[in-house]
């Protein structure tokens, strides 16, 4: 058997290695257009800001090491330009020379990736405006910084590569603009989550352009001067876009396989093409998404690997499937960690489901361990669920610390079918440096299960704008209380509040609020047992509050220190 796989990185070379594992007699050829067949993409950001210092550590597997573990012909600089699936050949064109020959396949695997969006605005062909995608993207980065000298840099796009870069740039010294055409970076999560992220990325001196999206670029005497649809201009030394991947459906398309509209090819559940001799696996092809079984497309690295380890698995005889993608998702944001699986509120909401009817939410703030332990920080989180509890629609969590291997939890529960009632029975490994005798997952379970049986009811995250009438009760203590008001509260230590309670309009709804949530929860149920029809906790808390209702001119003004200024200026030679 010949199996020929155009492509490496995560999905080609996952499955070449797996396929010889399972089959010491199979020819496979493995062809890649580019210079390196498997490397670390997600450590590339970091590779530009000097914390991954070496340049061969993002080097998974080499061509030579490919040969001599795996007995596997791999050939970079060989790009598949055509496939004719009548003859079962694959045109290939030395890139080196640009000579073109044919090789025979009996088997063949798509594992074309993606690509940056370059979309055609002007200006945008300046050498000034890189995308990352691969390593040799780093090295032009790289040099360009250090060649132009360069101090000033535009960021165009808030996901997960375009945040990266911008840590990474501003841990280089350099002065960071990030642009993003949404009103929030970090598309997995809802607005008021993502505000926690515009607080921490401007308090480290990022320029934060939100809703705003690029007219045209003008490269001038060395700066790049961006003009905003809004009309403000930034201008910058270097521009690194990074607005989204398109798949590499091209090659798949012309040789008359199935394609999606976005030009992801199609594929059954054995990862088999139209064409039952040709599979394709990771970023370049269409997958179910796990939560409503729906099409979608999830360039990520997790899922391409397992694609690959089961493509291989059914070319060497097996029947395994890939049933759909979840999105879990992670990433490091300056201090904070953000992460999330399944669908966020926004995906609910597009598909016409609605809060109290449909689906239910909850946000919580708990602390990464036991609070006595030195160290603990603060991490939100919020869960969506369906209104008998029984199935988990999404998770997100943002923090400083424990947010992975809570938000992996959360996933396990989803991908298992687990529900309410799961969260709340799961017995988690516990001492004080690692977690509370209640982990913050239960305890998101104990919060949706009290929402479910009537005994609380969460307010929305600006209820205070939305909600007018409404009582805002502060339970806090005095000291508390003085150095941040929620503006229009009233305050109520909790220990006076039962003795206090004529003082309150039973009429009116009455939204309540401590530190973190524990303590205001307490105090809607005194009040629900005293008469009060009406109550409501407010999320997270008053953290939870400043977060989404931080003064963004104050942060700009305040703590904003240039990393250069605190020595951290790191050099790229």
């Amino acid at each position: 058997m010949k199996v020929v796989i155009i492509g490496g990185v995560a999905g080609g070379a996952s499955c070449a290695a797996r396929l010889r594992r399972l089959d010491e007699t199979a020819e496979i050829i493995l062809l890649e257009r580019g210079e390196h067949i498997s490397y670390a993409n997600c450590g590339l950001p970091y590779h530009v800001g000097g914390v991954i210092q070496s340049r061969s550590a993002l080097l998974l597997q080499t061509p030579e090491d490919m040969k001599q573990q795996f007995n596997i012909d791999v050939r970079v600089h060989n790009e598949a330009i055509a496939i004719d699936r009548k003859q079962k050949t694959v045109t290939v064109k030395r890139l080196q020379d640009g000579e073109t020959y044919h090789e025979s396949y009996d088997v063949l695997v798509l594992s074309t990736g993606s690509s940056p969006i370059r979309p055609p605005i002007p200006g945008i062909e300046s050498e000034r405006i890189q995308t990352l995608w691969t390593v040799n993207d780093t090295d032009r980065i790289r040099a360009l910084i250090r060649k132009q000298n360069v101090h000033n840099v535009a960021v165009i796009g808030g996901g997960f590569i375009g945040l990266e870069m911008a840590e990474n740039l501003r841990h280089l010294g350099l002065n960071v603009s990030l642009i993003e055409m949404l009103d929030q970076v970090m598309a997995p999560m809802d607005y008021e989550m993502a505000q926690l992220l515009h607080e921490n990325i401007l308090q480290n001196g990022v320029k934060l352009h939100l809703n705003d999206g690029v007219s045209y670029f003008k490269e001038e005497n060395g700066q790049v001067f961006i003009t905003l649809q809004g009309g403000n201009v930034v201008s910058a030394e270097m521009v690194i876009l990074s607005i989204g991947v398109r798949p590499n459906g091209e090659l798949a398309k012309a040789a008359g396989l199935r394609v999606n509209a976005r030009g992801g090819v199609l594929v059954d559940k054995h990862l088999r093409t139209s064409d039952p001799s040709i599979y394709a696996v990771g970023d370049v092809i269409e997958v179910n998404d796990f939560i409503f079984g729906e099409p979608t497309m999830v360039p990520l690295a997790g899922p391409a690997n397992k694609q690959g380890r089961i493509a291989a698995d059914n070319i060497a005889g097996g029947q395994e499937t890939y049933e759909a993608t979840q999105g879990t998702s992670v990433a490091k944001v300056f201090d904070l960690t953000a992460a999330s699986t399944g669908a966020n509120e926004k995906a609910l909401k597009k598909r016409g489901l609605k809060r109290g009817t449909d689906y239910e939410s909850v946000t919580i703030s708990q602390n990464s361990h036991a609070n006595y332990y030195p160290g603990a920080t603060l991490m939100t989180l919020k869960l969506l669920f369906s209104m008998d509890g029984k199935k988990l629609f999404g998770a997100q969590i943002i923090g400083r610390d424990g947010v992975d291997k809570r938000i992996d939890t959360l996933a396990v529960t989803i991908r298992l079918g687990g529900g309410v009632k799961e969260l709340t029975q799961m017995e988690l490994a516990y001492a004080p440096p690692y977690s509370s005798a209640k982990d913050p997952v239960n305890m998101l379970g104990f919060a949706a299960q009290n929402v479910l049986n009537g005994i609380v009811r969460f307010a929305p995250w600006n209820v205070a704008e939305t909600e007018k009438n409404a009582i805002l009760l502060d339970v806090r203590e005095n000291v508390e209380n003085t150095a941040y008001a929620i503006p229009g509260s009233v305050h109520i230590p909790l220990g006076s509040l039962r003795e206090k309670l004529t003082s309150l309009d039973k009429k009116k709804p009455v939204v309540v609020f401590c530190a973190i949530g524990i303590r205001a929860y307490n105090a809607a149920r005194i009040l629900a047992q005293h008469g009060f029809s009406d109550v409501y906790v407010y999320p997270g808390g008053s953290h939870f509050y400043q977060s989404t209702h931080f003064d963004e001119e104050k942060l700009r003004s305040a703590t904003i220190v240039a990393v250069a200024d605190s020595g951290h200026v790191v050099d790229l030679d």
